[in-house]
């Protein structure tokens, strides 16, 4: 059997391995900055009174979001792994129970999981950072106003990335990314409440 670092040394040297991790890092981020751009636009608009009471509500979304991405990809990548295994098993007429195959795949859910859970993770906590600074070097409303910038700047580097990897002009797919947050945001400021 394989060390744990070998065993990640060739995760990460899979090339399907990385794609479905970065499908599921780059997405579930995506969510996560737009539900931070309307949290955020949401608290100030409704009369929260501070920074900190901002960043809890943010951290709440954190927790949710980021359990939901976790748990879902690894029940999934467990539930597609497994019929995998059952299809090589059939035809290798052979258990694979406590293989390198098996424990390549359990170790491949596990990153998916990870990075799935880690996308939500950096794309609300990021943007919730200039609420630290509310009260003594920006106002409710400038942190707010950062805080958006910043959402709407990952989301042009969640853009960009996948721009380069797929071999099409980087600040056009960054462009069309960050234009999300700019919606998310302009519909949050317009509705009534």
């Amino acid at each position: 059997m394989d060390s744990p670092r070998s065993l990640l040394r060739r995760i990460l040297g899979d090339e399907d391995v990385l794609s479905i991790s970065r499908r599921y890092f780059v997405s579930n981020g995506f969510d996560g900055t737009l539900t931070c751009i309307g949290v955020v636009i949401g608290s100030v608009l409704s009369g929260v009174p501070d920074g900190v009471t901002v960043v809890k509500i943010g951290l709440g979304a954190a927790v949710g979001l980021g359990t939901s991405a976790v748990w879902s990809v690894w029940e999934i990548e467990r539930a597609e792994t497994r019929a995998e295994i059952r299809r090589l098993e059939r035809a290798m007429l052979t258990d694979l129970d406590d293989t390198r195959i098996e424990h390549q795949q359990r170790g491949a859910r596990l990153f998916h999981a990870v990075m799935s859970g880690l996308g939500p993770t950096v794309g609300i906590l990021l943007p919730l950072t200039p609420f630290l600074l509310e009260g003594t070097v920006l106002t409710l409303t400038e942190a707010a106003a950062v805080a958006v910038g910043i959402g709407i700047a990952i989301l042009g580097v969640f853009g960009a990335y996948m721009g380069s990897i797929s071999g099409q002009r980087w600040y056009v797919a960054a462009a069309r990314m960050a234009l999300a947050g700019v919606v998310v945001a302009a519909v949050n400021l317009v509705l009534p409440g």
